[in-house]
């Protein structure tokens, strides 16, 4: 998907502790946030800590496109009397208001509002967003905190704007990420001995440690507060918890049973050094993926609210009961308190049964990455045991043979609908008739209408020329560019289906691109193949192996600020940790899958980036060795109207040539099962075998004589 975090993100994230899901723009910049490892910054401190890699493998750009702002008219200006707002402005007087009625009832002087979940989720779902609500700011990111007599919000490049647009004049905006700068503004506003107020569910663990040192020697305290404040002043108006089924997945869509795979985990626990007499699973994707269970409680993720608690002898699932069929209540062997019978137990008892758990001759194994403090305060620590993932994580991050193959499957047919996609474009384009954000609808609803899809896997990136330069893009209803043969255009996107996820990104010219254009397109697709045709040896991290997608930009003084692939899973997040490229990523291993995806981006004037899924096989060496390499699993090709072949050394031709190869036997014989002829003739002519010499341009019309002629030679 769109590009996963870039290095700076990573040590935000691990400092914030949503793990990796934080991904900064491509504008960030590494001061003056980390001063000094001395400062006692824990921001300065995670940057010195891997600094090494930084300088070594060079994995962040050193310099980010600035945001392009559209409609600056639109956005608030709080200096004039009266304010001036834009109609998209959300009036939070009374929201704050009932809020600070709730503060002054359990005596706080300050109390954050963080944006996430109580699973620590990358999408939360519509009842979980607290800060959207109290602040009138939607952006995906970002913390507020509010005091008695002010609030103010903390957000990150891309949603500046945003927030200037969204919020009203109770509200102030600060341009800066991270925790150091939040616990400075409440140092500076929080008399001393006075109380500031958290929901210590929607704070990690590593986040509560952060906020505890920097207010530690102040005279401030740090309160936890189990009822949510806001919750409280949101009232009836708050959406819902959801409550549609929850399901068990066809036995033909998962890797094997639930009880093997509860198997696997009880044997890991055996095998750990300090052998816990329970884990407690706290990410939505672990238990999803523990019971082949899935529902739809996640925007883009097939998960439901639950935690686990499984032992030596029970296995725990925190859940609402209401939600299971008979069949599903059936399934988990819920009318038995046998070692493989699921005992079920209502979501809200989570925090008193893990208590009560504790209080026996137990030790807990927790993956602190995903584990609020909601439940680990309640656990004494000489009962604690802590791994950054859980053994769910590391089990499920590894795919067995039958999960390889469904993934391959789901691929072949997300495959149809972007050639249908792409072909769909070259004829409406010309046209004037396709805009961003109705090519991102027609994309979705041509995922929709193949075989087990559950919809799309994230929020399609469809961005137009200047927009592909903002990694984050996605069009709206109201703002969005029309698509143009005279500009580059990028598609990420990505479904979800019952066998797979799948998350892929072309970028395409329909017209003349420059030559400045096809050179930076050819780069990054060379990196793409260098790192997807690299052989390293097993067991290596990826961090180590990232550089090679980025050499060939970095030749010509080009870089990109932004990872270079994440973990994804089987109808399962689109983004799964701990797989991929970054320095806390786990070391890749034989049947991982990752996302690989470089790109680059001109500010104000085009973006591109080039991704596929590929699966960490073994590789065939010369001389005997455990080695690794990658086999990519997503079957589209490139543009060939901005590949310079002169560019391409004779390996990497060779390369793209065979994968050419790969996708005609691949996806032509599902294209022709289908009769979309149309889309097949496309295929034969878009992988036709590149030659060295002479750069390959290709223009509309002759494109289309040739599949004009390739139908004609099939109904013949």
């Amino acid at each position: 998907m769109s590009p996963c975090l870039s290095y700076e993100a990573s040590a935000t994230a691990q400092t914030g502790g949503k793990a990796w899901k934080k991904r900064l723009p491509n504008n960030s910049t590494l001061s003056p946030v980390y001063s000094s490892p001395a400062s006692g910054d824990p921001m300065a401190q995670a940057y010195w800590q891997c600094y090494p890699w930084l300088v070594l493998l060079c994995a962040c750009a050193w310099s980010y496109p600035a945001p392009m702002y559209l409609g600056r008219e639109d956005v608030r200006n709080c200096s004039t009397n009266p304010p001036h707002l834009p109609v998209t402005a959300v009036n939070t007087t009374m929201r704050l208001a009932a809020l600070r009625q709730q503060m002054k009832t359990w005596n706080l002087s300050a109390y954050i509002i963080p944006d996430t979940d109580a699973h620590m989720s990358e999408y939360i779902g519509k009842h979980d967003k607290r800060r959207d609500w109290i602040s009138g700011f939607t952006g995906s990111a970002g913390t507020a905190v509010v005091t008695m007599t002010k609030a103010a919000v903390w957000t990150d490049s891309r949603y500046w704007t945003q927030a200037e647009r969204q919020m009203d004049c109770n509200w102030v905006l600060h341009k800066e990420v991270g925790i150091s700068p939040i616990v400075k503004w409440i140092l500076a506003e929080v008399p001393d001995g006075e109380n500031v107020g958290f929901d210590p569910f929607l704070f990690s663990v590593d986040s509560w440690e952060y906020y505890d040192r920097g207010l530690q020697d102040s005279n401030r305290h740090l309160l936890s507060v189990t009822t949510n404040l806001v919750d409280e002043a949101w009232g009836s108006e708050r959406p819902p918890v959801p409550s549609q089924p929850i399901y068990a997945l066809p036995k033909e869509f998962t890797g094997g049973t639930w009880q093997e795979k509860v198997s696997a985990v009880r044997s890991s626990m055996q095998h750990h050094a300090k052998t816990p007499t329970g884990v407690l699973l706290s990410a939505l994707d672990e238990t999803a993926w523990l019971f082949n269970l899935r529902s739809s409680d996640i925007p883009y993720n097939p998960f439901f609210y639950s935690y686990a608690l499984l032992t030596n002898s029970s296995i725990r699932l925190f859940v609402n009961k209401s939600r299971f069929s008979l069949e599903t209540l059936q399934y988990l062997n819920t009318n038995c308190t046998l070692p493989m019978c699921v005992q079920l137990e209502d979501y809200s008892q989570i925090r008193d049964s893990v208590k009560a758990y504790a209080s026996g001759n137990v030790k807990i194994l927790v993956g602190v990455s995903y584990t609020t403090y909601g439940v680990y305060e309640v656990i004494p620590k000489e009962k604690l045991v802590t791994d950054t993932y859980s053994p769910v994580m590391l089990i499920k991050a590894v795919k067995n043979s039958q999960e390889q193959a469904l993934m391959k499957a789901s691929h072949v047919r997300d495959a149809v609908a972007v050639i249908q996609y792409l072909v769909w474009l070259e004829k409406n384009v010309p046209k004037g008739t396709v805009d961003e954000f109705s090519g991102a609808e027609y994309i979705d609803e041509l995922r929709r209408k193949e075989n087990f899809s559950s919809g799309p896997s994230f929020e399609t990136i469809s961005a137009s020329g200047l927009n592909a330069a903002l990694a984050h893009y996605s069009p709206t209803k109201e703002l969005h560019r029309k698509l143009s043969t005279d500009e580059m255009y990028l598609v990420d996107s990505g479904g979800q289906y019952w066998d797979g996820t799948t998350d892929i990104t072309r970028t395409v010219h329909w017209g003349t691109p420059t030559a400045y254009q096809k050179e930076a397109y050819t780069r990054v697709l060379m990196g793409n193949i260098d790192l997807s045709r690299l052989v390293f040896p097993a067991a290596t991290s990826g961090r180590v192996v990232e550089a090679f997608a980025r050499r060939a930009l970095w030749e010509v003084g080009l870089n990109y600020g932004h990872g270079t692939g994440h973990g994804i899973g089987n109808f399962l997040c689109v983004h799964e940790w701990p797989v991929g490229f970054q320095y806390n990523n786990i070391a890749m291993a034989k049947g991982m899958f990752t996302s690989i995806e470089p790109g680059y981006y001109q500010d104000g004037e085009f973006g591109i980036r080039l991704e596929d899924v590929a699966l960490v096989v073994e590789a065939k060496t010369k001389y005997p060795g455990n080695y690794l390499t990658f086999e990519l699993v997503s079957f589209v090709p490139y543009d060939r109207n901005l590949i310079d072949v002169r560019l391409l050394s004779p390996e990497q031709l060779q390369y793209l040539n065979r994968y050419y190869q790969t996708i005609r036997e691949t996806v032509g014989p599902e294209l022709q099962r289908r009769q979309l002829r149309e889309e097949f003739a496309w295929l034969e002519q878009h992988t036709e075998p590149l030659s060295a010499g002479a750069p390959h341009t290709t223009s509309l019309t002759s494109l289309w004589v040739a599949s004009a002629l390739a139908i004609l030679s099939w109904s013949s």
